[in-house]
């Protein structure tokens, strides 16, 4: 179809995409990944900045609508600038499906991005912890924002991580049937505005969350500013930071293995035999 890519042409897509992901030597996942976790980095702190008093003013739902809004600047950069991140990855199974790629071969992609991906939001944490942007209001809410993550109970974590990567590998998904950039953008920028505002889990862009917030609890004034529970604080920890990310992550591989990955080929799988 002219101008944008059928669901079977989409379908298709993705396994080449599988293909071309499970070729990536080690040294390319890890640079790729870093750069991926970087992006959903920045993304995470360009919200924090422009939401942290916005709901008194505009109200928590536009709030809510304008953090998505802009946390889509992070799947733009992975997707049209060149980067591997792991919730994008969880389509990879279609291959599998299809007889396009050895599940090994998924395991072995999700691991080194997956680590590349910490190291990058990590990184970015660090650099925004030692710019001290973050002083005042700013770091106040940073702070909130990890602790809310860090106490949050399991179930919920798993769940809300299985609807974020449902959208998430939606907007990649459509992200491919466009054939320009001002296409991918629109097409990347609706479900990640949906999953954010709905306030979803997504475990690449926590691990940013997160390790800023460990960084935060040295400082006494945005604890103290933040005015939460001594229960709350104590979950800003390495601890915590598990606690969140290894339900968030198990959700993040349902919802986009199953919701995505497994219905798409079931829909199509009769038109990915001629691809393998």
């Amino acid at each position: 179809m002219e101008g944008f890519k059928t669901p079977v042409e989409l379908a298709k897509s993705a396994c080449l995409a599988a293909k071309a992901k499970v070729a990536w030597s080690i040294p390319q996942m890890l640079l790729l990944g870093v750069m991926a976790g970087a992006y959903i980095a920045f993304g995470g702190w360009l919200m924090t900045v422009v939401t942290h008093d916005l709901a008194a003013h505009m109200g928590l739902g536009f709030s809510k609508f304008l953090g998505g809004a802009i946390f889509s600047v992070g799947l733009m950069l992975v997707v049209i600038a060149g980067a591997e991140l792991f919730t994008g990855n969880c389509m990879m199974p279609l291959g599998v499906m299809a007889g396009c790629i050895p599940m090994s071969g998924v395991v072995r992609n999700w691991f080194w991005v997956y680590v590349a991906n910490l190291l990058g939001s990590v990184i970015v944490a660090l650099l925004i912890f030692y710019s001290g942007l973050w002083k005042g209001p700013i770091g106040i809410n940073a702070f909130k924002i990890a602790a809310g993550k860090m106490s949050l109970p399991i179930g919920e974590a798993i769940f809300r991580g299985i609807l974020c990567n449902w959208l998430v590998v939606l907007a990649v998904w459509m992200s491919m049937a466009a054939t320009d950039i001002i296409g991918k953008i629109w097409a990347i920028f609706f479900p990640i505005m949906a999953f954010v505002a709905s306030g979803y889990e997504h475990s690449i862009a926590n691990m940013y969350f997160m390790a800023l917030g460990i960084l935060l609890k040295g400082d006494p004034t945005t604890v103290s500013g933040a005015g939460l529970s001594q229960e709350v604080l104590s979950q800003v920890s390495i601890g915590g930071y598990f606690h969140n990310l290894i339900p968030v992550t198990i959700g993040n591989l349902v919802g986009g293995i199953l919701f995505v990955a497994i219905f798409y080929y079931l829909v199509f799988r009769t038109h990915l035999e001629d691809i393998v």
